[in-house]
């Protein structure tokens, strides 16, 4: 494949999403017939398990790429992704370049990495499997996200770390661990954020931002962030009912 969702994402074309934390599989069907480029899938916070994330992935297809931020940066969680069929992963508090390392191995067939072996969605239930496994490693996106201080410290080393594609930055969770929770504006804040963006477009690394407007994202794909996430599907549900419903009132 030469126009998958990696090639994409590492030639930092702007792809733009939205996150689906609903365990209902017509929410993310629904923004797959929209025109995005991606789906961020929250298997972090929220309720989505692994059936829900297979039920989600199997609604949407191979419409557009369907991204899953695992719950934490472990082999278990990233192989059972991918073996559903996920085009890659968000590994939330990846701090050191260590990290980021064992979080490439863990994405990767050897002798890339250790990825474990077995049949499943992914490699059609066995019938696609030596195609899969042949092609895996160059289609499979590994996004880490910095959102938190010592990954700020950290991250000249961190984008150096070979088969990283992406930092997807987390302002929110950042500003708490600088002890600063829900001041996203502060000085600080602001600063370590503007290092990421300037380390990450010096080692031409993808970023990633995501707000929950389109006015809180436009001004970051005007600094040059091209993974993009704008929305969450309960929210975008609740304002169009909200509008609704004042309209008719």
């Amino acid at each position: 494949m030469t126009n998958n969702f990696r090639t994409r994402l590492t030639n930092r074309e702007t792809l733009l999403g939205t996150m689906v934390t609903l365990t209902t599989p017509a929410t993310a069907e629904i923004f797959a017939e929209l025109g995005y480029d991606w789906l961020f899938i929250d298997g972090e916070h929220g309720p989505l398990e692994t059936g829900d994330l297979l039920a989600i992935l199997r609604a949407v297809d191979h419409r557009i790429a369907c991204v899953i931020r695992v719950p934490v940066a472990g082999e278990a969680p990233i192989k059972k992704v991918l073996d559903l069929g996920a085009e890659g992963v968000i590994v939330p508090m990846v701090n050191s370049a260590e990290q980021a390392a064992e979080v490439v191995r863990h994405a990767r067939y050897a002798p890339a990495g250790t990825r474990g072996v077995g049949l499943a969605r992914a490699h059609g239930y066995g019938l696609g499997f030596q195609e899969y496994v042949e092609t895996a490693n160059d289609r499979i996106a590994v996004i880490v996200q910095t959102e938190h201080y010592k990954s700020v410290e950290n991250i000249e080393s961190i984008v150096q770390v070979e088969g990283i594609d992406a930092v997807q930055l987390g302002p929110y969770d950042l500003a708490a661990s600088m002890g600063k929770m829900g001041q996203v504006d502060d000085p600080a804040v602001v600063e370590a954020i503007d290092h990421v963006i300037q380390t990450c477009q010096n080692a031409k690394i993808a970023i990633g931002w995501f707000g929950l407007s389109s006015d809180a994202v436009k001004p970051y794909i005007d600094r040059g962030c091209t993974l993009i996430t704008a929305g969450v599907d309960t929210l975008l549900l609740a304002s169009a009912g909200k509008r609704m419903l004042r309209s008719l009132r």
